[in-house]
């Protein structure tokens, strides 16, 4: 089995499938799908903590999907701006992991990470697999990418009713 690390850029993914879709990622649907035939080396969700209740739930759900859950404080910036990426974060963790596994799985349409995965490609040989909105993905990441899946209807969560 193929030997796999999957990172989520979490508040990438939540805001873009918003935009895009109204709608929120499936995170079971999709670690079902990422998981198949694999053999899971690491699995990060990287989140902002806010501090609340209904984050705290949602991380819990994480947790017991499978992911081990990485969070940095939310910073809201005397200019009413906020800060709370976590791009260092990913990429580090990413190369660290790139003599473990096979294959990277990235969640996020962020372009800064086309670098990484060209990176992981080239030191490596490691293929990056990215998921992200069509839309919303930048196109150098796309190019990066040694397979982009376009997040669709069969990785968001239904809408009620």
């Amino acid at each position: 089995m193929e030997r796999i690390a999957i990172l989520i850029d979490v508040q990438n993914v939540y805001y873009t499938t918003r935009q895009a879709f109204g709608r929120h990622f499936d995170y079971r649907a999709f670690w079902r799908r990422a998981t198949a035939d694999r053999q899971v080396v690491a699995a990060f969700a990287y989140a902002v903590d806010r501090g609340d209740e209904q984050q705290r739930r949602f991380q819990d759900i994480l947790r017991g999907i499978g992911f081990t859950v990485k969070l940095k404080p939310f910073i809201q910036r005397r200019d009413g701006s906020a800060k709370g990426d976590w791009d260092v974060g990913i990429t580090l963790d990413a190369v660290e992991l790139a003599a473990e596994v096979e294959r990277l799985v990235l969640v996020s349409g962020d372009g800064d990470f086309a670098l990484l995965a060209d990176r992981l490609a080239e030191r490596f040989a490691i293929p990056v697999e990215v998921y992200g909105v069509a839309e919303l993905t930048a196109e150098a990441l796309k190019r990066a990418a040694s397979k982009f899946i376009a997040i669709d209807d069969t990785l968001l969560i239904a809408r009620p009713g």
